[in-house]
């Protein structure tokens, strides 16, 4: 079907109790959250959403976009408005944008940054959960950030992802990664120190970020070397993906600049 008019919308989402966007059978999914409240908003389902790009189970999104596809003109105030009020309270919408020119969010080039926060040693209180990972272990902390500099610039990333197609692209650009001291989630049940790891690139294979998050944890452990990511970069390597998934919940989407 062929719709009139079409529309760019940020939202915010805690993914701790969904199954990522995608929408599957039997399980809730982002994607079929935003429909629904979509339905209540507009009273009808004559309309389309497609999403930038797809999220795993639990992780969450700072700013995450899709695109609506309707044939009736939508006024940005009364829309933020109804949608916000219709929503769940772990999602939010921020703004609505209309597109007059042609464009496809999924085609679209795009810089994507994304954080993996967690903490190291003790327990961490089980609030936390939902958005911090907490890894019992004490970690070298000056060695992972060694580590994740190593990510940066263009290198082959066949250890780096799952489940690939035979069309799988693994080369792949990394503009920047970092780990910091977290200062952007805070709490008051949040241990005294925790850390972010922050990575900008365009484009990223599935659970590319936690496999890269899982090696460097193995690396704060010292069970690998700085020369293992290294080598694990290389365009002659194995090509067996790593198995050492960090948790979902640890993961946002924090920013999504579009080109």
């Amino acid at each position: 079907m062929k719709y009139s008019d079409s529309y760019l919308i940020s939202i915010q989402y805690l993914g701790f109790r969904f199954h990522g966007w995608q929408k599957q059978k039997n399980v809730m999914s982002l994607h079929e959250m935003v429909d629904k409240t979509l339905g209540f908003v507009f009273s009808h389902k004559d309309f389309k959403t497609l999403g930038s790009s797809r999220t795993d189970s639990k992780v969450s999104a700072n700013t995450y976009f899709f695109q609506l596809f309707t044939n009736e003109l939508v006024e940005e105030k009364e829309f933020l408005t109804s949608f916000n009020c219709n929503a769940p309270s772990d999602l939010k919408v921020l703004t609505l944008k209309n597109i007059s020119t042609p464009f496809n969010i999924i085609q679209s080039s795009k810089v994507k940054e994304y954080h993996y926060y967690f903490s190291q040693g003790a327990k961490n209180h089980p609030f936390s959960a939902a958005l911090l990972v907490g890894f019992l272990d004490t970690l070298d902390i000056d060695l992972m950030q060694r580590g994740a500099k190593l990510f940066e610039g263009t290198h082959y990333f066949h250890k780096y992802c799952t489940e690939p197609s035979e069309n799988t692209i693994f080369k792949r650009d990394i503009l920047s990664c970092t780990i910091e001291v977290n200062d952007i989630l805070t709490a008051n049940f949040f241990p005294e120190t925790s850390y972010v790891l922050k990575v900008r690139g365009i484009g990223f294979l599935r659970y590319q970020i936690r496999l890269m998050m899982g090696v460097l944890v193995e690396l704060g452990k010292h069970e690998v070397s700085l020369d293992f990511i290294t080598n694990s970069l290389r365009e002659d390597n194995d090509r067996k993906f790593l198995r050492n998934i960090a948790p979902g919940s640890g993961l946002q989407l924090y920013h999504v600049e579009f080109k």
